[in-house]
C-alpha cells in the first residue's frame, strides 16, 4: 500500500462523501451502532476481564462496520451480519491489532507514572469518572509534564490506529505495518485530518444539544467518514495516484 498528501479541504469531503454513505442506509446504521454500544457497554461491564477484551475486539467490530462501508460504495445492501464479518476474515490479525493498542496503552500508563502522574494513572484506569470535577482538574494539573507527554503519546498510539483495521481488513497488510503506515499517512494529511477533526469537533456540541440525539445521526456519519478517507488516502501500489502532487 501507499499513500497520498491531499488538500486541507479535502477533510470536508470526507464527511460529505460519509453521510452520502449513511444516508443510504440511515435507520440500519442507527442500529448497527446501538447493537456496538450495548455489546461494548456490557462487554466492559465484565469485571476484570471486560475492558482489555472490549479492546482486543474493537479492530473486529471496526473492519465490521468498514465492510458495510465498502458493501454502500459498491451499491449492495447494507446488513446487520456484516457486523460480524470481522470474526470471518483476518480476524486473528485484527486481535492482535487490538493486542498492540491495549498493550501501547499500559505503557503509555506506565511513562506517566513513572514521571510523576501517578494520581491522574489511577483515576484514569478506575474507569469510572470522579463525581466532583475539580479532582480530574487538580490531577492533571498536579501531573503537570507527565500529563503533557500521556497526551503526546495517546496521540501518535490514536493515530495509528486511525486506519490500521481497514488496512489489515481489506488490503492484508500486518498489524505493525498498518500501525506504521496509518501513522505516516495520517501525519502526511495533518492539514485535511485537522479540517476534519474541528468539524466533526462543532458537529459534536451541535449534535449534543438535543438531549444528544444528534449523535444517533453523528456518530454513524464518524465510521462512514472514516472509511471515505481511508478510500481517498490509501491507494494499492500498482494504482496510480489520483489528484495528487506529492506521493509516499
Amino acid at each position: 500500500m501507499n499513500y497520498q498528501r491531499l488538500p486541507a479541504g479535502s477533510g470536508w469531503q470526507w464527511l460529505k462523501l460519509g453521510y452520502a454513505l449513511f444516508m443510504k442506509a440511515p435507520l440500519l446504521w442507527v442500529v448497527l451502532l446501538v447493537i456496538c454500544f450495548f455489546a461494548a457497554a456490557g462487554l466492559s461491564a465484565v469485571p476484570v476481564v471486560g475492558e482489555p477484551l472490549a479492546s482486543l475486539l474493537m479492530p473486529v467490530v471496526i473492519a465490521g462496520l468498514m465492510s458495510g462501508c465498502r458493501a454502500l460504495e459498491q451499491d449492495d445492501e447494507l446488513e446487520l451480519p456484516q457486523l460480524l464479518n470481522g470474526f470471518r476474515r483476518q480476524t486473528a490479525q485484527l486481535v492482535t491489532l487490538g493486542g498492540v493498542s491495549l498493550v501501547g496503552q499500559f505503557l503509555i500508563f506506565g511513562v506517566m507514572m513513572l514521571i510523576g502522574g501517578g494520581t491522574l494513572v489511577s483515576l484514569l484506569m478506575s474507569g469510572q469518572p470522579p463525581e466532583d470535577p475539580q479532582i480530574l482538574a487538580q490531577a492533571i494539573a498536579g501531573a503537570g509534564f507527565s500529563a503533557l507527554v500521556g497526551l503526546a503519546l495517546f496521540a501518535i498510539l490514536m493515530m495509528s490506529m486511525q486506519f490500521a483495521p481497514m488496512l489489515v481488513y481489506f488490503d492484508g497488510v500486518a498489524p505493525v505495518a498498518a500501525l506504521k503506515l496509518s501513522l505516516h499517512g495520517f501525519m502526511a494529511n495533518f492539514a485535511p485530518m485537522l479540517v476534519y477533526g474541528a468539524t466533526l469537533l462543532f458537529l459534536g456540541i451541535l449534535a449534543s444539544m438535543p438531549m444528544m440525539l444528534g449523535w444517533l445521526i453523528l456518530l454513524p456519519i464518524v465510521f462512514t467518514s472514516m472509511y471515505t478517507s481511508y478510500r481517498q488516502i490509501f491507494i494499492p501500489e500498482t494504482s496510480p495516484p489520483e489528484n495528487t502532487s506529492e506521493g509516499n
